[in-house]
């Protein structure tokens, strides 16, 4: 989500400035690709560019279509075969194997409805939500609808449903996404050429680490590089400071059975335990473990948990230690200082809210799953 928040500030800023300003959206792949579906980036009559569609090698031919889209203040669709030998020779060589649709839309603040403003919605709540992107890759002249709908909890919807083009199905289905919490792309084709993009939107992960000491400036600062939000929780006063965590997002002062009552911890909320106070840590387990948050992380040697598990065993856990629960926290990085421990710390609460194992990718056939497809 640091992306869309990265996107949002440059385009105010660009309204300000009397900019205009047209939106790249990595809209369909197939075969291999830097970046997935659902990849943004702002561009700027001038030139400037936030969020990216691919590593460097289309940001440069995209500019040149943006600022047709914005002349012409029509919405566009760019196809890159990568598979085409003429790629390279016209400067793209992507070092990929795919087809990659692109659609490149004008973004006129005056207007009611536009991908800002869905975006900008999304961004507001910390709510999962569905955005519908409509366009036609059989007749590019046809009307390319692009980012027209945000379907939200509670059935709200954002964008009217185009009946020429869109069925209540789609509707249905990204309902269903929404609840389900699917995160693998559905695309659906229709006869007459229009395509409907659904694509899950998620909050940012929300770190609560409690524990202020020296170990976890590097945990914070990871994080952040992410676009995470961080809190940070800690008794002490003097530890706990905006000069020693200037970019935490917030932080509380309190003991174990008072710092929950300042949280409002959803389904993207990890915990990271490590204040290196076996009661503090202890008391703050037992309130989370009824909590199931989808990450708990602990701390130091496997006997300190073992241990914790053991008190707490009669009242909140069977012998066996909870999915949810890590310990020692972290990847096998082979780390040993504090900084390449919070690496490894991020890098499994990556995995386990990407639901990844975490093993190399060359141990695997493919990077990314591919975007599911229907006819209708």
């Amino acid at each position: 989500m640091k992306e869309l928040t990265a996107i949002i500030k440059a385009f105010d800023q660009a309204e300000k400035l009397g900019k205009k300003a047209a939106l790249a959206t990595v809209v369909q792949v197939e075969g291999s690709s830097y970046r997935r579906a659902g990849a943004r980036m702002l561009v700027t009559e001038d030139g400037e560019l936030t969020g990216a569609i691919s590593g460097g090698c289309l940001e440069g031919d995209a500019l040149r279509k943006a600022r047709l889209v914005i002349s012409q203040q029509k919405a566009m669709l760019v196809t890159y075969d990568t598979t085409d030998e003429d790629d390279a020779k016209l400067g793209v060589g992507l070092g990929c194997n795919g087809i990659i649709q692109i659609l490149i839309e004008p973004i006129n603040a005056g207007e009611p409805l536009t991908p800002i403003r869905l975006l900008r919605s999304f961004l507001s709540k910390r709510d999962p939500a569905v955005l519908i992107t409509v366009f036609n890759m059989d007749d590019r002249q046809k009307t390319q609808f692009g980012t027209c709908m945000l379907v939200e909890r509670g059935g709200h919807v954002t964008g009217e449903l185009n009946h020429e083009i869109m069925s209540e199905e789609i509707l249905n289905d990204a309902v269903h996404v929404l609840q389900e919490g699917n995160r693998d792309h559905k695309t659906y084709v229709y006869k007459n050429g229009y395509t409907c993009f659904i694509e899950l939107l998620e909050p940012a992960v929300s770190l609560i680490i409690a524990g202020a000491g020296n170990d976890a400036l590097p945990l914070v600062e990871i994080a952040k590089v992410l676009g995470w939000t961080v809190t940070l929780a800690d008794g002490r006063a003097n530890y706990n400071t905006p000069e020693r965590f200037p970019i935490a997002d917030k932080r509380i002062i309190a003991k174990p059975e008072a710092v929950m009552k300042e949280l409002q911890p959803d389904e993207r909320t990890v915990f990271m335990l490590m204040t290196h106070n076996y009661n503090y840590d202890l008391a703050l387990l037992e309130q989370l473990l009824p909590l199931n948050p989808p990450y708990i992380g602990v701390l130091g040697p496997k006997k300190r948990l073992d241990r914790m598990i053991e008190e707490l065993t009669s009242s909140l856990l069977s012998a066996k230690i909870p999915e949810n629960l890590h310990g020692p926290a972290g990847l096998d990085l082979g780390s040993e200082n504090a900084e390449e421990i919070a690496l490894s710390i991020v890098a499994e609460i990556q995995s386990v809210m990407k639901q990844r194992d975490g093993r190399p990718l060359k141990e695997k056939v493919l990077v990314h799953k591919r975007t599911e497809v229907q006819n209708h």
